[in-house]
């Protein structure tokens, strides 16, 4: 989601309470349950326009509002992303083709509290290629959430999704990252999607955070659009995102996005 608004940094939000993490569970619980809505709907002949549309209608129905309307400047529910396109792209009139792929972003704001979540996914047949592409980043996204362990270091993720989309031969976008989230869309800590194991903060029981994969298929390197939000990769590569709300707890981490 695009991060024109200032990360949290106070201490406090590092962490929840149980209370508050049961709030985040319904919050993702409907963010998936949206999302879902919504990618019944991406087909060719969509529109960006038409599934930001529902996705606003869908969050009213059950009791949310859109996370990113409270990122200032944005008007909109959901981030679409076509193709070369990788994350914060504006829903438009743009008909979705077959062989494109779109990545959908979304968030849901419910009883003060954010959840985030984000799959790409393909229109139609699309070449093996691709779908090994789409593939990697599902993968590395369950791999990453593996790590993410009281005790454990924000590094030992980021270096999980590093080794995930580096080995494949695919680049990290290493200007863009995950991040805490909580009462506020975006909150410390900031979550790389590259380091070394064993650096970064210590991740501690009742953090939640919303950990993302954001990669391409070229060198990884990135532009802003006209527009002011959209990230597209320089070199016309696929680009790639998948993103789940995690809490950490005692019993290990916990999904509040399932899909």
């Amino acid at each position: 989601m695009p991060k024109k608004s200032a990360i949290a940094k106070n201490r406090s939000v590092l962490t929840k309470t149980k209370e508050e993490i049961e709030i985040m569970k319904k919050a993702g619980d409907i963010c998936a349950k949206v999302l879902r809505k919504v990618l019944e709907n991406t087909r060719a002949g969509a529109t960006g326009q038409d599934l930001d549309k529902l996705a606003q209608n869908e969050l009213q129905l059950h009791g949310a509002t859109p996370s990113f309307m409270t990122v200032e400047g944005y008007r909109h529910a959901i981030c679409t992303t076509i193709n070369e396109q990788i994350v914060h792209g504006i829903p438009t009139a743009r008909i979705l083709a077959q062989g494109d792929i779109v990545g959908i972003d979304i968030g849901a704001l419910y009883n003060g509290y954010h959840s985030d979540m984000a799959l790409t996914v393909p229109i139609g047949n699309v070449s093996a290629k691709t779908l090994e592409f789409l593939e990697t980043g599902r993968r590395t996204l369950q791999e990453a959430i593996k790590k993410t362990y009281i005790g454990k270091r924000i590094g030992d993720i980021s270096s999980t999704i590093q080794k995930g989309i580096e080995g494949a031969g695919y680049s990290t976008v290493k200007s863009l990252t995950g991040h805490g989230i909580g009462r506020q869309l975006h909150e410390e800590p900031m979550i790389p999607g590259f380091g070394r194991e064993g650096t970064g903060p210590t991740i501690l029981e009742n953090m939640v955070l919303a950990i993302e994969v954001i990669y391409t298929e070229g060198a990884g390197e990135v532009k802003l659009e006209a527009d002011g939000w959209t990230i597209s990769s320089v070199d016309g590569g696929l680009g790639g995102l998948f993103e789940k709300t995690v809490a950490v707890t005692k019993d290990g981490p916990i999904v509040l996005t399932p899909y």
